[in-house]
């Protein structure tokens, strides 16, 4: 819990015990001194007082020293932040204070803190200006449930978790296993575990198979990133009952649009279609432009089981083989869905627009719309590259619209970093086949480009009316970009012979888009994208706007998916009550909202990249000792990443595992260096590599150089079995004593999340 929980929950007695403390200073005071202060004079009411000091313990408001004297904690060397554990054992912790550095906490002094915790930590000096600190107490857990497999060690059960930052196996007793055996995967849940020298102890809620089998991995999977397996009856049952609402009643009360040429244009196995477009010509000349979202509010009320479900998910997630919805299927496939040829409630935003894709007019407001025919991306791009199909004319109108509006979002600065996607050919069985990239195209531009300006011209008309003022709304920003990162893109530009030129901040967008123009069909493309994208922020929602830098917007939201996005939902809600006259809504409220929805979105883009990482293990285990063509796609303090060619997969050599050399890594210079020979290994070097060896478990892959001798030290398992280093002995109720690193690779301490 939070210091200011700890306040709530306190005591008087614990108050009481508390100033006492403070008031002994560095000196400290005992338990005895404590009872005579505070007139426990009888000693069989000093179990209180105990009671007290434990708590106090418990929340890190004090401290036990020497001789058993107390201190307080409080002071301008203590602070609270979250974790970031790294495969060290060490940590970070983030103070989430403007202008300060994150404080580095040594494996010995992590304490009971596991990833994500909020801590209190005690600073102290470091080495050189790297500051230093000590765990003094676990505030709040960031989640108190683990997956992992089931392994036997000298007679104990115990759990390795999937996630690599959990450093320690947790102890699973004889009456916790709840059925499961070596080999399985299971979700724990963390017992207490209060003294750092035991393992954390865990009781299994659930089993979920054997490890290696696809669905069981896919489950694991999110399970790892807390996400959930499938919806609870209460929520199935709730969105059954809920019925259709195109009633004669409601169309009444909205704008028909539904007589107006409409479309979707959706990836072929898409099922929650939750955007149309329609066009018009205009009697003077310009176009009428819909936008029609699906009008997920109508059917999810606040409060309602369906919408507090919805609330905690915030997202759909997206594995490499499935979907896990937001949205109950009879909402997100069947009441939500626009369906083709049918009746739907719609959310819309329509535009009028001149033959140059001027604006001339907006309105925004619920419709009743009917979608006339539903084209596969790979249909609309038949007809814009010349062939024919139904509604042709309509499907080239809106192509040629965007074009000019896209051109124009460019010319005012929006980067041009789009980033294909990695798919997988899966078997029945869910094992890869194949692999290989989602190529997007002009159709896939034409939808964007109309749900850009949906969103933005919805977020202009809250945050920037032209009668009043700007009320709470949510916004979806997007900050500058990191300068360092941006420092490595114009070095990596230059050792290919480009260059990143800007004379000041402003110039930086249009600089990464000419960049990106000048290595278009070059070999090192993909490289400089991919770079580009890593030097820039992270989208987030909030309420304060500060615009979208990316998308060179000064107002921009998400407006246009609430079938798949919670805060898309909010925004359908709060336009809808805005545009009836409504009062200022409760910002505090919405920007909780939106740190849990940015969070959660965190959370499914990592579970994805790990079913992707881990598909791609899965694709090379059957082919090690196999040669590839690849190129060098990430280097580290620790190793040289490098992409393969033909399937985009990616593993790592390890610098102890090159031969020939010592290698280090010049982060200046980004390039790994031989101590002795000078060789180098820079970003985009073409390199042809030999699969060694996949691990399973860390969905890794190692790399050597084909035909060159490798050394043999630094290797790394290829074993799921429990390899990270052996507990130590122990009685059984106390299963470990400073137990070795379970795993963990030799890094950097300054790598960070």
């Amino acid at each position: 819990m939070s210091k200011q929980q700890n306040e709530r929950n306190s005591t008087p007695l614990n108050e009481e015990v508390l100033a006492a403390v403070r008031r002994s200073g560095h000196a400290g005071i005992t338990s005895q001194q404590l009872a005579l202060q505070l007139g426990f004079k009888d000693k069989s009411q000093r179990y209180l007082l105990f009671d007290a000091i434990d708590q106090l313990l418990d929340e890190g408001r004090i401290e036990s020293g020497k001789k058993g004297r107390y201190t307080s904690t409080g002071g301008k060397d203590t602070a609270e932040g979250t974790i970031d554990i790294i495969a060290s054992g060490a940590g970070y912790v983030r103070l989430g204070q403007a202008g300060v550095d994150d404080v580095f906490i040594p494996q010995r002094d992590i304490g009971t803190a596991l990833h994500g915790d909020t801590v209190l930590i005690k600073a102290r000096g470091g080495r050189g200006f790297r500051a230093e600190g000590k765990v003094l107490a676990v505030l709040e857990r960031r989640r108190t449930e683990f997956v992992g497999t089931i392994q036997r060690h000298e007679g104990r059960t115990l759990l390795v978790a999937d996630d690599q930052r959990v450093q320690k196996p947790f102890f699973i007793g004889p009456a916790d296993t709840n059925g499961a055996s070596e080999g399985d995967k299971a979700i724990i849940e963390l017992g207490e575990w209060k003294d750092a020298r035991d393992l954390p102890r865990g009781r299994v809620l659930r089993v979920l198979g054997r490890a290696g089998e696809h669905q069981v991995e896919m489950h694991a999977i999110l399970a790892e990133f807390g996400l959930p397996l499938e919806f609870p009856e209460s929520v199935l049952k709730a969105s059954e009952d809920i019925p259709n609402g195109v009633t004669a009643a409601e169309i009444a009360k909205r704008r028909d649009v539904r007589e107006i040429p409409t479309l979707t244009i959706d990836p072929d196995d898409a099922k929650d279609l939750d955007d149309a477009l329609s066009v018009r010509k205009l009697d003077n000349g310009n176009w009428e432009i819909g936008i029609h979202i699906a009008d997920v509010s109508h059917y999810v009320k606040p409060g309602s089981v369906v919408d507090m479900e919805a609330a905690s998910r915030a997202t759909s997630v997206y594995l490499v083989d499935r979907v896990v919805p937001m949205l109950p299927e009879k909402l997100s496939n069947d009441l939500c869905s626009l369906n083709p040829h049918t009746d739907k409630l719609g959310f819309s935003a329509i535009f009028e627009l001149d033959e140059q894709a001027r604006l001339r007019g907006e309105w925004f407001g619920r419709t009743v719309m009917r979608s006339h025919h539903r084209f596969a991306y790979a249909e609309a791009q038949t007809i814009i590259d010349g062939g024919d199909g139904p509604f042709k004319q309509e499907v080239l109108t809106l192509h040629n619209l965007a074009q000019i509006i896209r051109k124009e979002r460019i010319a005012n600065g929006a980067l041009e970093i789009g980033g294909n996607e990695v798919k997988f050919k899966l078997d029945e069985k869910g094992r890869p086949l194949g692999v290989y990239e989602k190529v997007m195209g002009p159709a896939n531009w034409l939808i964007e480009e109309f749900m850009l300006l949906a969103n933005k011209r919805v977020a202009a008309s809250v945050g920037k009316p032209k009668n009043g003022k700007a009320k709470p709304f949510i916004y979806r920003v997007h900050d500058l970009p990191d300068p360092e990162k941006v420092a490595q893109l114009r070095a990596l530009a230059h050792s290919f012979g480009h260059e990143l030129d800007t004379a000041h901040a402003d110039d930086l967008p249009h600089a990464i888009n000419k960049l990106l123009r000048d290595v278009q069909g070059s070999e090192e493309e993909n490289l400089i994208k991919q770079v580009a994208i890593r030097s820039m922020s992270k989208a987030i929602y909030t309420t304060e706007n500060i615009g979208h830098y990316g998308l060179a917007f000064e107002h921009y939201t998400h407006f246009t998916s609430p079938i798949r996005r919670y805060p898309d939902l909010l925004v359908h809600r709060a336009l809808a009550h805005y545009l009836a006259g409504g009062m200022a809504l409760d910002g505090g409220s919405l920007e909780l909202s939106c740190k849990h929805s940015s969070r959660m979105e965190k959370q499914a883009a990592d579970a994805e990249r790990a079913s992707i990482k881990y598909k791609q293990a899965e694709y090379l285990r059957d082919r090690i000792g196999e040669e590839f063509d690849g190129t060098i796609s990430g280097l580290t303090n620790w190793g040289i990443y490098v992409e393969l060619v033909d399937n985009k997969c990616e593993g790592m050599i390890g610098l102890r595992e090159l031969p020939g050399d010592v290698f280090r890594f010049d982060q200046e210079r980004y390039v790994v260096v031989g101590h002795r020979t000078d060789r180098r290994f820079r970003l985009g070097d073409e390199l042809r590599v030999v699969v060694k060896a996949v691990d399973m478990a860390r969905r890794s892959v190692d790399l050597g150089l084909a035909g060159e001798t490798m050394r043999q030290d630094g290797g790394r398992t290829t074993s799921g079995k429990f390899q990270r280093g052996k507990p130590p002995g122990g009685n059984k109720n106390r299963p470990a004593a400073k137990p070795a690193k379970f795993g963990a690779k030799k890094t950097s301490k300054k790598k960070r999340r």
